[in-house]
């Protein structure tokens, strides 16, 4: 039976409401960094005595261990002083039935009375307010986070989110520039409760443009997708790095022109500089000659992605944050001490609007190697703060034994980045394993890669063991030359939510 993809139909909004948003961005977006810090330091006080510290059970406790009064937040700096939240934190809740909704914000009629003052509390004396309290306040969507290592956590939102999702969806179209009304965008994520096909979609419903989910290589395959796209041909593509390089060659191979593309936008996972250019390079094959190829940062816990504008995929604008919905800090992924601006660390999140699941100072276990910058973007020249676009993970980086003398530390997302930038290398996987399958044993890793057509086989192998060794001063065991279909196997490309770039085969003890 034929899977009809799914268009997302656009609501009735007001125009005039949709334009006064777009203005309020574009005002914002260009807002001296001193008056956005003023702001942010207004929505941090407002955010941990009026809404947090009351509503939250979690933080209320965390406040309390900490002896921490929550009338003392009175700006970003001073949210140093609350303890970090970790994925650890939030596992943990989720696992005891009593406090799994600890981090949902939860207002009640006395806890209003005992934290608000006296002329909010008047304020929600009629039944229409007390009304618009409970919709603002009471979750009625969900999204999960996707990490292969746990179990998977949910993130409620409320209306109030839903719109924040919107708006944000308006945003980003607007740093990617996809100006033109009548813009044709194909959402290629998988049909899923994760964040990344979520945010495609309302992007194209804040906008009123016209947005074709396909559900991904899960749903139609890559060859159902490649018909659409043709059928469509669409000025913008969204999807996974991984996937939408593979749909682009297999269409490429097919003789396919896909020459309106304009924007390529990458998101879910990191997308190394030379997969920018692999896809560029690609899509100038196929007719498309000035698409831009840009990244997109986002995860389930901030409820909403970051954008980098459009500057070719020789260069990297930075991830555009949004100062009224969210602030970044920077630190030291040991010490946990703050970092200075520009220099590489761990970022750390707090929303400023949310509702429904609410973290403070989450640490998100990405290290951003620039940092944050808060100087004018050179490209677009938008002021706020934008995240460096180098993220690694904190948990990448591996301690491997693969001698006798010591253990060696291993970047697998710089690993990652040096096989996508390869010209050869067309789909890479690294599997790590015990020599001997032995629990005590060294350990050994092997890459996996299938090739360009042409290329020869054992040079592309000398080729990646010499960049790994002088880049990372490690070289794979074995290195192995699989074909399109195998690979496509191995990865999951088409049964997978994401590709299976790295396994970890090692036997435990």
């Amino acid at each position: 039976m034929a899977v009809i993809p799914i268009i997302i139909p656009t609501p009735e909004r007001p125009a005039a409401a949709i334009a006064r948003r777009a203005a309020e961005w574009a005002k914002l977006s260009r807002t001296p960094w001193r008056e956005l810090r003023r702001m942010q330091d207004a929505l941090v006080r407002r955010l941990v005595a009026e809404r947090v510290h009351p509503f939250s059970a979690h933080y209320q406790r965390v406040m309390r261990e900490a002896r921490v009064d929550p009338r003392s937040i009175k700006g970003v700096d001073d949210l140093r002083r609350l303890p970090f939240t970790t994925k650890h934190d939030l596992l943990q809740a989720a696992s005891d039935e009593r406090t799994r909704r600890d981090f949902v914000l939860q207002p009640t009629p006395e806890l209003v009375k005992r934290h608000w003052p006296l002329h909010k509390q008047l304020g929600l004396l009629s039944k229409a307010a007390k009304e618009e309290l409970r919709r603002e306040y009471t979750p009625n969507f969900v999204t999960f986070t996707t990490g292969r290592s746990s179990e998977p956590v949910a993130f409620a939102y409320t209306p109030h989110d839903i719109d924040a999702l919107h708006k944000v969806g308006g945003r980003m179209l607007d740093v990617h520039a996809i100006d033109d009304p009548q813009a044709r965008i194909v959402n290629l994520f998988p049909f899923a409760p994760h964040l990344a096909f979520w945010q495609a979609s309302f992007a194209g419903l804040e906008t009123g443009r016209f947005v074709l989910s396909t559900g991904g290589g899960k749903v139609m395959g890559t060859s159902g997708n490649i018909r659409l796209v043709d059928r469509i041909q669409p000025q913008a593509l969204i999807g996974t790095p991984g996937f939408l390089y593979h749909l682009l060659r297999q269409a490429q191979e097919e003789g396919k022109r896909y020459s309106k593309v304009e924007r390529v936008i990458l998101g879910a996972e990191k997308v190394p500089p030379g997969l920018k250019r692999k896809i560029a390079e690609v899509l100038a094959e196929m007719g498309s000659e000035r698409a831009v190829v840009s990244g997109t940062y986002g995860f389930t816990e901030a409820r909403m992605a970051f954008s980098e504008c459009p500057t070719g995929h020789e260069h990297s604008s930075g991830y555009h944050t949004y100062p009224d919905l969210c602030v970044f800090e920077v630190v030291d992924p040991e010490s946990g001490e703050p970092v200075k601006d520009g220099e590489k660390g761990e970022l750390v999140y707090t929303p400023l609007d949310g509702r429904g699941t609410t973290v403070l100072r989450y640490r998100t276990g990405d290290l951003a190697i620039g940092g944050v910058s808060t100087e004018p973007c050179p490209w677009c020249g938008r002021t706020v703060p934008r995240i460096h676009s180098d993220l690694r993970r904190v948990s990448d980086q591996r301690a491997l034994n693969l001698t006798k003398i010591r253990g060696t530390l291993v970047d697998l997302s710089a690993m990652g980045s040096i096989l996508s930038g390869i010209a050869e290398v067309v789909e890479w996987q690294v599997a790590i394993g015990k020599l001997h399958d032995d629990p005590m044993e060294l350990d050994v890793f092997t890459v996996r890669v299938s090739l360009k057509p042409g290329a020869d086989a054992t040079q592309a192998k000398e080729k990646i063991r010499r960049e790994l060794h002088d880049s990372l001063e490690v070289a794979p065991n074995a290195v192995e030359v699989h074909d399109g279909a195998r690979m496509l196997e191995l990865l999951g490309m088409e049964t997978e939510l994401k590709e299976k770039r790295f396994l970890d085969l090692r036997p435990k003890a």
